[in-house]
């Protein structure tokens, strides 16, 4: 399931780490559903911030070579110019 028009960032980490539908609640912050999104792809981490999981998740380790936010979330999503929420919301999980 993709996800719904004007979801957060955060709600969208969620669903993504919460295998593509939207928890009750918001369980964890950005980094945490980030993380557990990681740990449900199999991506093996070196680090632990938001950023870092997502370029790791994206498949870039290099840190010389990371994206910002947007950049990644764009990167992840094949998209260009949006939102980070916007940028994740339409992948499936």
């Amino acid at each position: 399931m993709a996800g719904v028009y004007g979801s957060t960032f955060v709600s969208e980490l969620n669903r993504l780490a919460n295998g593509g539908t939207y928890p009750a609640v918001n369980t964890l912050d950005a980094a945490g559903a980030a993380r557990a999104w990681a740990a449900a792809r199999a991506v093996t981490l070196s680090n632990t911030d938001l950023v870092g999981v997502l370029n790791e998740i994206a498949g870039i380790t290099d840190k010389r070579n990371y994206l910002d936010l947007a950049g990644v979330c764009n990167l992840i999503a094949s998209t260009t110019g949006l939102e980070p929420a916007a940028a994740l919301r339409g992948l499936e999980s």
